[in-house]
């Protein structure tokens, strides 16, 4: 009997299957994602030389330059307590963007787990997913704010508040793909062949469903920014000794009307830092999502 080629059923990975060289071809002339790519590479890139680039130590006090307006001197004025807000807002966005990483990490791990068990495994998609829905019935804001209340407030609470809130999402979104990839016949021939589960997962249906992946843990990412200046701002974030992007909009509030930009700068570069990153995702999904392409013609 002669020998059966499954070569043409295999399927390549994302890499392999979107060719690099096209897809970057594309993304450049996506004006979202090189838009969002600029904004958030501006403030990834500021933040991290903030060691090198601060004028001074975000927590030195100099009361003597108390409430100065932005000038040459202070491009960012200074707080109630003469501290450059210079230096405050650069290291505030270093560490809300250290949260969002690790949340998006913990989002990466756990999130493709819940996911790919939900949607491979049959036994499992029932309880896995009637436990998201569960935690996806509470407003995202709220939740965070409940689990952070319990936990006490602290940078490790925040990432757990904010990854127990967004996994279940990434789940979801992964857990989609998976249903459609695992009947494709590329699929099935692994599994006649002998293959085990977890090979047939990870060489075969993550590679697969790698897109929407990408695309989501970019809006996380914002999501986490955002909500990390919530809680923040509410008292239940970084300590108030710890310069965050939320801290310094809830120290600026009680001086608003004489010194607006203790709260205006803030939260331009909060809104700067989410603009990037959704542009990003847009363009990210304009196009890696499938979908898309098939409308588009």
């Amino acid at each position: 009997m002669a020998a059966v080629d499954l070569a043409p059923l295999h399927r390549p990975g994302l890499l392999a299957r979107l060719r690099p060289g096209r897809t970057m071809r594309r993304l450049l002339r996506n004006r979202a994602f090189v838009t969002g790519a600029i904004l958030f590479g501006f403030i990834v890139v500021v933040t991290l030389l903030a060691p090198w680039i601060s004028p001074s130590d975000p927590n030195r006090m100099a009361i003597r330059f108390r409430f100065r307006e932005p000038s040459w001197e202070f491009p960012f004025g200074t707080d109630n307590l003469g501290r450059n807000m210079v230096s405050r807002v650069l290291w505030g966005g270093r560490l809300s963007l250290e949260i969002g990483a690790w949340v998006v990490g913990l989002n990466a791990l756990f999130g493709v787990m819940l996911g790919a068990a939900s949607g491979y495994f049959r036994r499992l998609d029932g309880p896995l997913m009637r436990f998201s829905d569960a935690l996806m019935a509470f407003p995202s804001v709220l939740l965070a704010i409940g689990i952070a209340a319990a936990l006490g407030p602290s940078v490790t609470t925040v990432v757990v508040a904010l990854s127990v809130v967004y996994i279940p999402r990434t789940a979801r979104v992964l857990r989609a793909s998976v249903l459609v990839v695992r009947e494709q016949d590329y699929v099935q021939a692994a599994r006649a062949c002998g293959a085990g589960d977890l090979r047939i997962l990870l060489r075969h249906v993550l590679p697969n469903c790698m897109a929407p992946l990408i695309v989501q843990l970019s809006f996380v990412f914002a999501y986490a920014v955002l909500s990390e200046a919530v809680l923040s701002f509410l008292g239940l974030g970084a300590p108030p000794t710890t310069p965050s992007w939320g801290i310094l909009i809830a120290e600026g509030r009680g001086y608003i009307r004489e010194a607006a930009w203790l709260t205006a700068i803030p939260g331009g570069a909060i809104a700067v830092t989410v603009l990037g990153l959704n542009l990003l995702g847009d363009g990210l999904r304009d196009v890696l999502d499938p979908r898309l392409k098939v409308d588009a013609r």
